[in-house]
């Protein structure tokens, strides 16, 4: 074990348990933000008559901003601290969200683009200090549970807000205004006019997202989450920080940045393909295979239980990503190689579409063991190599891009075997995972 003087962390328990349930409505707020984008591509196309190109850049613009905002971040953490940093970061999702109320009022797309892209840089800033945070605010150790914790919050969200938007949003009258012009009943001025009368209706919920997000900033400024200064409390020792001057000498944080990008990738993979997969096999979006990214969801919820149960306890944190990796992995090699037809839950599909649902539960505990291996040690360089983590998240926007040219290449298979036979790049993927858990994490020197 090292002298990392993390572990000599004290804190009261009233004060840890605050501190956890503040960290967990900000990945609440992570999740919320993020996985409404879902809904408002199709909302957007529609009330804003966008070509397919245009709807695209609704998720470019939010996710642009991780890659953009990444390492300035770190800086502006190095300046103002974690608290600060936070606040700097729901403040900025703030003026992003009250963007959205001009943007409908004049129905203009581009200020659409703006606001999406603030809130994407708020989120750059919140997740750059929030993940570190969370990692080094207790013993090493157990960061991985400390980060299924908060998880159960990020994953809470993505369960419940394309329910709240469509909730606040979309009213009844709006779903038959959606049908009629869906269905060309409306032209020229008229269409005008039902789109300002749908597209206005995000202006009352995001002026008050816009509020409570500026109100939380105050309230975790001034909440009693410890201000914790990294270069203290996730060192190894002064000798082993001193002889680093560059935080590319980190061989853990770099190799963990291509572990974490591809974790995010065949995480999105899975999730963002298994509907299309599933009408390979002739089920249709409109039947039970809508559920399908539910019951992944709903896995990967008992997956984050599963973490808090566990580790440290019963299971060191390390351990736990090495078993989930090659858990994947096995379920990557039985997908390719293994077929058969069942029907569950009201779904006939062949036997590997289920393989590709039960990565939920096991890819829960990759995000969570991931993360403290790559930053352990860091010292100043911890807002940085979070930074770098962060911008590995843009693995959900390539990879997925990935999958689908090699679709491509086997377009001379059926629809079915086209994106079986794509699911290969799981494999190297989950065997890098697989690698540093085993021995990746440990090399401290590019060297031998």
């Amino acid at each position: 074990m090292s002298n990392n003087p993390q572990i000599n962390h004290v804190q009261d328990r009233s004060t840890t348990i605050k501190s956890m349930i503040i960290l967990a409505l900000l990945f609440f707020i992570f999740g919320l933000v993020s996985w409404v984008n879902t809904i408002l591509i199709p909302y957007f196309q529609l009330t804003l008559q966008l070509s397919n190109f245009q709807s695209y850049l609704v998720t470019f613009a939010f996710y642009i901003a991780y890659l953009i905002m990444a390492i300035p971040s770190s800086f502006l953490l190095n300046k103002v601290g974690y608290k600060k940093g936070m606040m700097f970061g729901l403040w900025c999702m703030s003026i992003g969200a009250l963007l959205f109320v001009p943007a409908a009022y004049w129905r203009i797309y581009q200020i659409f683009l703006l606001g999406l892209f603030l809130l994407g840089v708020g989120l750059a800033i919140l997740q750059s200090a929030a993940n570190p945070y969370v990692t080094i605010v207790g013993p090493i150790e157990s960061a991985a549970k400390r980060m299924s914790i908060v998880g159960t919050g990020n994953k809470l969200a993505g369960v419940i807000a394309n329910l709240i938007f469509a909730a606040v949003v979309i009213r009844e009258s709006d779903k038959v205004l959606m049908r009629d012009i869906e269905a060309g009943n409306y032209t020229g001025e008229a269409l005008e006019t039902a789109l300002d009368t749908l597209i206005k209706g995000v202006m009352t919920p995001y002026l008050i997202l816009a509020i409570a997000l500026f109100i939380f900033g105050i309230i975790v400024r001034y909440s009693p989450l410890p201000d914790l200064d990294p270069s203290i409390v996730n060192k190894r020792s002064e000798q082993d920080e001193n002889s680093r001057k560059s935080i590319l000498q980190y061989p853990a944080l770099i190799l963990g940045v291509v572990a974490m990008f591809f974790h995010i990738g065949t995480q999105m993979i899975a999730l963002g393909t298994s509907i299309k997969y599933a009408g390979t096999m002739g089920e249709s979006l409109a039947g039970p295979a809508q559920n399908i990214p539910s019951y992944t969801m709903l896995l990967t919820f008992i997956g984050y239980f599963s973490g808090i149960v566990l580790i440290p306890k019963y299971l060191k944190q390390r351990n736990a990503l090495l078993i989930c990796a090659s858990i994947n992995l096995l379920l990557s090699v039985m997908m390719i190689t293994t077929s058969g037809t069942v029907r569950f839950l009201g779904i006939t599909s062949d036997i590997s579409l289920w393989y590709l649902v039960m990565m939920g539960l096991p890819n829960a505990l990759l995000y969570a063991g991931i993360w403290p291996l790559a930053i352990n040690g860091l010292g100043k360089y911890t807002n940085l190599g979070s930074a770098f983590l962060v911008m590995a998240l843009s693995g959900s926007a390539i990879m997925p891009i990935v999958y689908n040219a090699f679709v491509e290449l086997n377009a001379s298979l059926s629809p079915f075997e086209a994106m079986k036979q794509a699911y290969w790049i799981l494999i190297p993927c989950f065997a890098y995972i697989v690698w540093y858990a085993a021995s990746g994490h440990k090399i401290k020197s590019w060297r031998k």
